[in-house]
């Protein structure tokens, strides 16, 4: 695992198209590494287009495109431009979306979603392979298969190699597949550090191990909740906002495997009861201060990098954080040199 001293710092920017110039260039003026775009209402490629126009140091990714929505010869062709547009800077994040999702907002197949996620990145690698090196496109799979691939439909030759990829994953099964076959995962904001520690590393491990991979040739991504502020009163309210974002997560039942490693699976069901009832505001008030220093770092601004990297050391080498705008630039970039050792 990296140590704390070589933490990469991401930041997340609008997907809105007429906001993504001058926020990625923020990011990269207050010294983050990287940014990225989220699937939410918006298309999340579009956007890494104009960051890539405003920015020449930051990593660009999706976190995340639904994989599913799509096939392995589009994102291959979006991934292959951006990666040359972008001058070696993408990160093609993918995730698997829920079954509904799937099937009833975009209107296709749903089966098996481990097994075609494997398939569909071994897919865009096969594609990848073939524009890069001139070879013969051969792949035929369960889910997908592309073996047509002529002079025409060939995209120019670039010198940045292909993009990373990164997986999404939640569950044991889906993160042994991004040890396997990515460069990284992206895990999700509602994981503890002991989560990570006793379930997420073991699986990621058990998935290179399948695959003879390094753990240095991987990295380990994810959103870290941040409570913080120059005041007082501006913790204050990022704690009360922070609470009701743990407690909306709490209330899945997708979540509920990490509630339950803590011993607190009956605040789970209670979430979940309340959710169902629109009771959001009351769902906060059941997040008290050890679950709220489980799932996140709160520490006034001065102190919160050391907490952060405490956090992170020996088991995230990169964390997607935002501060509050009560936080001043100034405070921003000091925070973002001590994460990087400077």
């Amino acid at each position: 695992m990296l140590s704390g001293a070589g933490l990469k710092v991401d930041g997340a920017v609008s997907s809105q198209l007429a906001n993504v110039a001058g926020a990625a260039n923020t990011l990269q003026r207050r010294g983050y590494d990287g940014c990225w775009t989220a699937e939410v209402n918006h298309d999340p490629f579009l956007p890494l287009t104009l960051a890539a126009e405003h920015t020449d140091t930051l990593e660009l990714g999706t976190s995340i495109a639904v994989a599913f929505a799509r096939n392995p010869m589009t994102i291959a062709n979006i991934g292959w431009d951006l990666q040359d547009y972008s001058r070696g800077r993408l990160i093609v994040g993918l995730g698997s979306q829920i079954k509904p999702h799937i099937e009833k907002r975009f209107s296709m197949p749903w089966s098996h979603p481990v097994r075609r996620m494997h398939e569909f990145v071994v897919a865009m690698r096969e594609i990848w392979t073939c524009w890069r090196d001139g070879t013969s496109l051969e792949f035929e799979g369960e889910f997908y298969t592309h073996k047509l691939m002529t002079p025409m439909f060939t995209p120019e030759p670039h010198d940045y190699g292909s993009p990373k990829v990164f997986l999404a994953a939640v569950g044991e099964a889906m993160t042994e597949l991004a040890g396997e076959v990515a460069d990284g995962i992206l895990a999700h904001a509602f994981t503890t550090k002991r989560y990570f520690a006793e379930v997420t590393t073991p699986a990621l491990q058990r998935g290179m191990a399948r695959s003879g991979r390094r753990r240095s040739d991987f990295q380990v991504s994810c959103p870290i909740f941040v409570v913080t502020g120059e005041q007082e009163r501006d913790l204050t309210a990022a704690a009360v906002a922070t609470r009701k974002q743990i407690a909306f997560y709490g209330s899945t039942p997708a979540y509920r495997k990490v509630l339950e490693l803590h011993g607190w699976g009956d605040l789970h069901t209670e979430l979940h009861r309340l959710s169902l009832a629109g009771q959001w505001d009351a769902m906060g008030t059941l997040i008290d201060d050890e679950i709220l220093e489980a799932f996140a770092v709160v520490a006034p601004i001065d102190k919160v990098a050391a907490k952060i990297r405490d956090r992170c050391d020996g088991l995230i080498d990169r964390v997607m954080i935002g501060f509050p705008s009560s936080v001043a630039e100034d405070s921003v970039s000091q925070v973002l040199k001590e994460l990087h050792g400077i």
